[in-house]
Formats: C-alpha cells, structure tokens, sequence
C-alpha cells in the first residue's frame, strides 16, 4: 500500500469499474476495461522478462494503447519514457541512448524512422507496433503486434508489492538543447503534479484510498477534454489525476480545434485543458467561425453549457485570448496552471467574467496563487519574504524530482540547496513576492533582455504584442546593438491579410509598457515556431531576428 501511480488507479478501478474512464475519438473504456488492457501489457512485458526499473519507451500519437502501455509498465514497476512523435532520426537516436530504452511501442506510421536508428540502438530489445504492421514489415523490423501481443496476455492482475520509491520520468525540453529526463520518485510526483495536494485548498491527501472513496461518493464524475498530446506531462497529469480521482477523460488523437467544440456538446466536457495561446487562440477564433457557420444555416449555436472551466498548463493565456474566451463564454471560469515538469505545481491563476482582476499583468507577468510549496529565492538561496521587493527566483521545496536522468551538471544547477539545509529546485522563472501573498511571474532569467542596463523580461513585451489587432502570434529576444548591448526585438506572425510596422507597434505599446521594453526591431514570420507543447522556441526567434 503506497502512493504509487499503478496502486492509485488500481484503487480507483476498484472503486468505480463500471465508469468510463477514457474516450479516444469515441471510443470509450470503463475503467475496468482500461484496467483490463493495462494488465495485458504489463504480462506480455514481464514475459519478455522486463520489470523494475526497465525503461518502455512510447512513441506515437494519443491511442488507447499509449495510455495502456504507461499504466501496463507502472504495473510491473518498469518506467514508461514518453517519446515525441515529431521526433526524427537523430532526435529519436539520441532519446532511445540516453533514456537507455530496452522497449518501444510505436505507431506503425513510424516505423520508417524506428527502422532507420534500430542498428545504432543495440540496448532497444523488443518491438511492439501500434496498428497493422504494413509499414514496419516493409521497413524490415522484427517487431510484434501489439493488439496480437496483448490479446493473448492475462487481463487478471496478480503483480507484487510496489513502492512509493518507484520511478516516473519524462523527457522535457528540446527548444534550449536537447531533451533531459527528470527523475522523481512516485510519492513526490503524486503530491506534486498529481492531485496530492489539491490545487484550489493547498490541502494535502493523507491516505491513499482518499482518493478512490472520493470518486466512489460522486454520483456525477467530472468530464475533462484534454488537448495536449500525452508525450507532454501536461496531458499525463491531466490524465492521470482524472483516472485517481473516478473523472472521465476525453482525447482527441491529434489537435483539431473545431472539432474540439463538438466534442465538448457530444461528451457534455466540465473541463478543457490545453497549452496556452498556441492552442487557445485556434480554438477561440474557430468557434466564432462555427458560430458564423451554424447562424447562415438558421441552426441552433453549438451547446457549451457544460463547460465551466478552461485551464492552461506550461504556457499561461495572453491578456487578449482571455477576453475573447470570457466574451463567448462569460459563464466559464480561465484557469493559468503554474509549474514544469521539474517543480510539479507552483501556483495558479483564476479569472471569471465577473474578476475585478486585471487581465493583464500586475508587474510583468501573471500575478499567482502560490501553491502550499513555491518559494521565491535570492541569490544566496535564501527565501525572499512578501512585500521585499526584490526580483528573485521561483522555487519550489517539498516534494521534488531526484534530479535530472544520467546528467550531473544540469541536477546540481537547478536542484539546490539553502544556507538552512533546505533544498529546492529551481524553477527558472524570476519572480516578485508580493506583499499579498501572490507570486508575480518576470519570465526566465535566460531570456531575459539587457538594453542599457534595463532588464526586459520577454513574456511582458509579448502580452502587449498580441493584444495589437494584426498580430496572431509573436516572440520577443534580444539582438546585439552598438549602443544598448542589446536592443528588444519582435518575431510576429501576422493575422491573415494584416500589415504591420515598426511604427504601428511603437504607438500601440507606448501606454502599455515603459519605453525602455518596446521592440526597436519588428522582423515578419510566416509562422512563430513553438514546441509540440506551445511552448516557445527562442533560439529559433533569435535567429529569425538576426537573419537579416
């Protein structure tokens, strides 16, 4: 009996057997069958003589199987590695050496490139392919189907004890170098990320079946639509926190913003979670079309009753997309989930139509709840009390990760410890304590642009940037200049049939920010380029920014 993640959803299965679980594209598993499915896997991989500790890699699109091999590794206490889909050879080389992957289960479209590392890959000992298996014959890969592998696999449990010292990790990053595995123990990763500490009261769980008796007391589950692909953590822990809690998950296999609306009238959706503007804003400016669509057809306006709360993980919404979502959807609650992979939950952020809260940004960046662990921190690493004034560091102590997997040197820079004994991991985020008890978020100190001794932070500049009508999307960074050292530039992605100048942005920024922060630079993009996850790729700005 421990906090583990196989335990948790076991004891949520027992609960609740015949609630749905998951929907994939309609297709939906209760939680008894998606136990079922998990078991399977779990036996087939322990026939294959893998178990604790053994690293499964998953590679592919959102399916019923990716989520039935992380919770069939869990079960036999071997560590699923999310793989990103978008990978190619060199990517996908790297991440199956470094995250010493002995399994993989991919999706057959992928088999090319799978085929194309699977010489250079020798510690990769079993295949299993998600689909028919066209692509992966043709590829010549010994690999086995999945369906065929776990249809003849136990759907029984009967597995040992497990531990709440039993690892997760997830591969995070790529935009600053490439991706790191951080390592954590179960036990913390629940409590940080994984609903152990409920994120509206900073309450802590304090048994393990707290949880499951929850889910078997509610007559109505919560339905969530989950947007993010679950190679991110955002969606895992999304995923994983509905499946402890009896919830109703519902995935879409890849991204398709007007259909998410009707998803939401079909599945009658509580709750959707996405990544910040990359996902908001397509998805707002679709259901205005759909609105115009269904009002020239004299029909009825897609049914949203349902949904109350819209929440952003990893990328927080810019000041203009809450406006619009609030307009269309005033009975809704926006939501801004403060964290990362490496510190788990740090805060958040609740706007309503009804907030007297300022959309925009208090000093910077987002104004947070602070969650019960997050700390802001000095130079000396030492915690900043409210009201200093002083720009620190957002951290997080507590539970926490063991650090990041087979690399010392990026551990000890951002897993620290105090003059106290107390450690914490850095978030790197700068931030301001607030005399109220709020967190201001300042963007990363990496980022961070120096014009003549003046700290420009990026994310406040980008805020300003996209509530001007013409621009869709836009990053900011700082180029080299003569003068200042360096000088704010503007990557933008334009609206379509939009202009834009230089002097445009200077007269729409000049009553929002001081003058020192406008961009001296405005460079045009076809497309700002993010990660899978929303999140922005500033190398890639910095480069189109110099370019020219």
């Amino acid at each position: 009996m421990a906090y583990n993640i196989a335990d948790l959803f076991e004891h949520a299965v027992d609960a609740v057997p015949d609630r749905v679980a998951l929907v994939i594209d309609d297709e939906a598993l209760t939680y008894a069958e998606l136990d079922a499915a998990a078991n399977r896997v779990a036996h087939h991989l322990l026939t294959q003589g893998f178990g604790v500790g053994d690293h499964i890699g998953i590679f592919g699109a959102n399916s019923p199987e990716w989520v039935a091999a992380m919770l069939g590794s869990f079960k036999i206490r071997a560590v699923p590695i999310n793989v990103n889909y978008r990978y190619v050879e060199d990517e996908l080389r790297y991440l199956i050496d470094n995250a010493d992957l002995v399994a993989l289960v991919y999706e057959d479209n992928l088999a090319s490139r799978v085929a194309a590392v699977r010489a250079g890959t020798p510690g990769l000992r079993h295949l299993l392919h998600v689909g028919r298996g066209d692509e992966s014959r043709a590829a010549g890969l010994d690999s086995t189907g999945f369906g065929e592998a776990t249809a003849a696999a136990d759907p029984e449990r009967g597995f040992g004890e497990r531990s709440p010292d039993d690892l997760y990790v997830l591969y995070t990053g790529g935009t600053t170098g490439m991706p790191k595995g951080v390592l954590w123990r179960q036990e913390d990763v629940f409590y940080a990320l994984g609903g152990g500490i409920d994120a509206y009261t900073n309450e802590p769980v304090t048994h393990e079946l707290q949880l499951a008796e929850k889910a078997k007391a509610t007559e109505t589950p919560l339905v969530t639509l989950c947007l993010p692909p679950l190679m991110h953590g955002a969606a895992q822990w999304s995923l994983m926190r509905f499946l402890f809690e009896g919830g109703t998950t519902v995935l879409p296999r890849r991204f398709d913003p007007k259909g998410a609306w009707r998803t939401i009238e079909r599945w009658r959706i509580n709750n959707m979670m996405m990544t910040g503007d990359a996902m908001a804003r397509p998805l707002i400016e679709s259901l205005e079309e759909l609105d115009a669509e269904v009002a020239a057809a004299g029909g009825e306006p897609v049914d949203l009753s349902s949904l109350f709360a819209v929440a952003s993980s990893a990328a927080v919404f810019s000041p203009t997309v809450k406006q619009r979502f609030l307009t269309r959807l005033p009975d809704t609650m926006l939501v801004d989930a403060i964290g990362s992979t490496e510190t788990g939950s740090n805060g958040m952020v609740l706007v309503t139509a009804d907030s007297d809260k300022d959309l925009g940004a208090t000093q910077g960046g987002p104004s947070v709840a602070p969650s019960r662990d997050a700390v802001v921190l000095d130079d000396e690493h030492r915690e900043l009390p409210p009201g200093t004034g002083t720009i620190g560091r957002l951290a997080r102590r507590g539970n926490m990760p063991i650090g990041y997997y087979k690399d010392e040197e990026k551990t000890r820079a951002t897993f620290v410890t105090g003059p106290g004994g107390e450690r914490y991991v850095l978030a790197g985020d700068m931030a301001l304590h607030q005399a109220d008890g709020t967190i201001t978020l300042l963007g990363r100190g990496s980022g961070c642009v120096n014009t003549g001794g003046e700290k420009v932070f990026p994310e406040e500049v980008e805020g300003a940037l996209k509530a001007h009508p013409a621009v869709f999307d836009a990053l900011v960074v700082g180029v080299p200049d003569e003068r200042w050292g360096q000088k704010v530039a503007a990557v933008v992605q334009l609206r379509d049939g939009s202009e834009l100048t230089l002097d445009d942005l200077d007269a729409h920024c000049r009553p929002r920010l001081a003058g020192y922060k406008i961009p001296r630079q405005l460079t045009i993009v076809d497309g700002v380029q993010r990660s899978p996850s929303g999140k922005p790729d500033y190398p890639w700005a910095l480069q189109a920014a110099t370019a020219g």
